[in-house]
This record gives structure tokens, C-alpha cells and sequence, in this order.
């Protein structure tokens, strides 16, 4: 499967010679399943046409700074909050030099400042230029300040020169792209994640559900899998394409998510519930399907099976995180289901919000352990499942930590 699937990275091209092995590299990241934007300064529209490069991504190609038809639709700063990735191949001496200065007198260095994600630069120059004393300084400042250097190889330049300075092969940066996105946090750890909601049957055409989509349980999923956990997603009915390399498990009903959550969690390490279980079900259920014959009819409905809840009490070594969607009180009554369903951490968000509730792209949640209230801030549902893994990841290693103290000591 495609290791870089829902990554959205902006390419720069920069005005080297090296500008045609972008196409290439534009090819291979789409393959890798990213969708990609392309940035060209006006100098890369000299050695590649900007056509050749919306046909390889099916995307507009971006170049100028001042577009009124771009500035509608996705200018410098749509573009900086649409990117999990900025790359620059080629990135010449002069654009490392107008990166480290801060200049926004290109679309390129208006993205950079504007960006809230990380940047990687694959220079390319001539090997004297490489080893001038201004490119080390640059290079130097570009890194500390947490861009990621591709650094070049050594060979025949088209100058005729011979030594460092050549962009590194397409393949290699692709190599490079896929590593940014994968840690070892949870290294070989197992995971088992519920996602979606789940239908309570009242006939055979008619059910109890809610507005769940799915898109933060696999979120999460996805973003588990980048930190190297074996991750298990049981999901509910919902309409997106499953995250890559998990084990999918699909399911129903509360009581189908609860046996397969209990299955699954058998040789699990860390339970994550983040579907939304219906709370209700029917008890009796029609054999056929109920005619509308009166204005009102009765149904009797029974209490389902508390997932989180309930695993959190029969898995007492598990690491457990809930969810709480709530529409009011929003820390308050999330500290209360932590306490009340012994788990040790929760994710609370306002349901009631349209741009963070269900079906949007969006989140701002809250983590919440015992000791903690911790606010991660409105984005892109893939971008604050990372920075979920990250805390999952730390407090699991936290407990484990403090369990072999007390052994040792015991």
C-alpha cells in the first residue's frame, strides 16, 4: 500500500538545473500516494514549464506571489495550513539564502513563513558554491532552526565540474519524505482502536446511529501506524477507505464492537475508544419491517454495553484512552467519565461546534488525564492525531517506566 496516502506536501522548485529531475520526483510522491502542490519561483519556469508539472500532480502549479485568482482560492496561506510538508528540490543557493534571511518576495518564501509544518531542502548548486563559506553559515542556521537538510551528492555537474553539490536522486528524496512521517514511538507496541458509530437494529431497514464519520478513529489509526505500532481498527459502518497497513475489523452493533474490542484486546497493549457507541438499543426487534400505520408508536429500549468502560475493568494492564463528545461542560463531565470508567486518559471535544464536530475535517480536543488538561489546538484531524500518538506514546512509556520501578522495589 501507498506509505505516503493522505500526505498533502508542497514542492518548491527553485530555478537550478536540477529543476527536471523535480517531474520525476513529482511522479514518484503521487505513486506514493501524496497529493501534491507544486511551487515554482519564477526562475524554475525557465528550465520547466509549469505545465509539465500540473499534468504530473492533476493540480494547479503555483508561482505567482500576487494572484488574484489563486489569492481566492488557496493563496500563500491557505496554502501553508493546507501542507502537512514543505520540500524544496532544488533548492539553490540563493533560495537558501532568501529562506534563512526571511523574505517573502516569492510565493516560496511567503509559504515558508507562513508554514506550520516541517520543511525539507534537497540543494542543488555547483560544488564551489557548496563549499562557500555563506552556504556552510546558511545551511548551518536552516537546521537549527529544524529544516531538514537532504544534502547532495558528489558527481559531474553541468558545468563540468566534479564534487558535491548534485541534487540527490528522486528515489532517495522519496525515501527521505517517507521517513519524516514515520517514528518508532510505538515501536512493535499493539494498538486496538474503535472508530465510527454503530446501528442498533429496530427492523430489518431501519436503525438507531448517529452522525459519527469515522475520520478521527482512522486519523488515529493512520498516525499509529507512522509511530510503528501494530494497530488493530475495529470500525463501525462509515464511508472512507480504511488507513494503510492495519488490521480492519468491521462491525455494527455495540455488542459486535464490544466481542471484537474484547477479542482484540487479549494481547493488546493500549485501547483507544474513540467510536462513538450508540448508548441505546432495541429490545425487542421487528422480524419484518414496522408499517406506518399509526402516528405514534413505543419502543422499549435497553442500556448497551459501556466498551470503554468495561474492557478498561476486565484488561486492567491495558493503557486506556476514551473519548468524550460532549456539547456543554466539556472538561467537567469528561474528568467525571475518567474517573467513572477508570481510564487513564481522555480526549474531550465540543460536538456542538459545526467546524470540529461531526463529518468535519477539523478538530480541537482537549487530552485529560488525572493530573493534566492539556488543549491541542483547532486543525486538520490528521495533525492532531499525531500529536495524540506523541502523548499516548509518552504516558505509556511513563507507566510502563514507573510499573518496573515498583517491581524492582517491590
Amino acid at each position: 500500500m501507498d506509505s505516503l496516502s493522505n500526505k498533502r506536501i508542497i514542492l518548491g522548485v527553485t530555478g537550478g538545473i536540477a529543476a527536471y529531475k523535480s517531474a520525476d520526483l513529482v511522479r514518484r510522491l503521487v505513486k506514493m500516494g501524496a497529493e501534491i502542490r507544486v511551487v515554482m519561483t519564477p526562475a524554475a519556469t525557465e528550465f520547466v514549464r509549469p505545465l509539465t508539472f500540473q499534468a504530473l500532480s492533476g493540480n494547479t502549479v503555483h508561482s505567482a506571489l500576487v494572484d488574484s485568482d489563486a489569492e481566492a482560492a488557496m493563496g500563500h496561506i491557505e496554502l501553508a495550513k493546507w501542507a502537512d510538508l514543505l520540500l524544496v528540490a532544488p533548492a539553490t543557493a540563493n533560495t537558501i539564502s532568501t529562506l534563512v534571511q526571511g523574505r517573502a518576495d516569492t510565493l516560496l518564501g511567503a509559504i515558508y513563513l507562513a508554514l506550520n509544518a516541517p520543511t525539507m531542502i534537497a540543494p542543488a548548486m555547483n560544488q564551489a558554491m557548496w563549499h562557500h563559506p555563506a552556504t556552510i553559515s546558511n545551511l548551518e542556521t536552516l537546521s537549527r532552526t529544524g529544516v531538514e537538510i537532504i544534502e547532495p551528492d558528489r558527481g559531474s555537474q553541468a558545468c563540468g565540474d566534479i564534487g558535491l553539490g548534485r541534487m540527490q536522486e528522486p528515489s532517495q528524496i522519496v525515501d527521505r519524505v517517507a521517513a519524516r512521517f514515520h517514528s518508532e514511538i510505538l515501536l512493535g507496541r499493539k494498538l486496538v482502536i474503535t472508530a465510527g458509530p454503530t446501528r442498533e437494529a429496530i427492523d430489518p431497514v431501519r436503525y438507531i446511529s448517529n452522525h459519527s464519520s469515522g475520520k478521527m478513529g482512522y486519523a488515529l489509526a493512520a498516525a499509529a501506524v507512522e509511530a510503528g505500532a501494530a494497530v488493530t481498527l475495529i470500525s463501525g459502518p462509515v464511508d472512507i477507505p480504511p488507513p494503510d497497513k492495519c488490521l480492519l475489523i468491521n462491525v455494527t452493533s455495540a455488542e459486535d464492537m464490544y466481542e471484537a474490542a474484547k477479542k482484540a484486546c487479549g494481547n493488546g497493549e493500549i485501547f483507544v475508544s474513540a467510536a462513538a457507541v450508540a448508548d441505546y438499543r432495541c429490545i425487542d426487534i421487528s422480524e419484518k419491517k414496522i408499517k406506518k400505520t399509526k402516528n405514534v408508536i413505543t419502543m422499549s429500549l435497553e442500556r448497551n454495553v459501556d466498551i470503554v468502560s468495561r474492557i478498561s475493568t476486565l484488561k486492567p494492564n491495558l493503557y486506556v484512552v476514551g473519548f468524550a463528545a460532549e456539547t456543554e461542560n466539556l472538561i467537567k463531565n469528561a474528568k467525571a467519565k475518567l474517573h467513572q470508567k477508570r481510564l487513564d486518559a481522555i480526549i474531550a471535544n465540543d460536538v456542538s461546534r459545526p467546524d470540529i464536530g461531526f463529518n468535519a475535517d477539523d478538530n480541537e480536543v482537549f487530552w485529560i488525564t488525572k493530573d493534566i488538561v492539556k488543549n491541542l489546538a483547532r486543525d486538520r484531524k490528521s495533525r492532531v492525531c499525531r500529536e495524540i500518538i506523541q502523548l499516548i506514546a509518552a504516558a505509556f512509556d511513563e507507566q510502563k517506566a514507573a510499573e518496573t520501578s515498583e517491581e524492582q522495589t517491590g
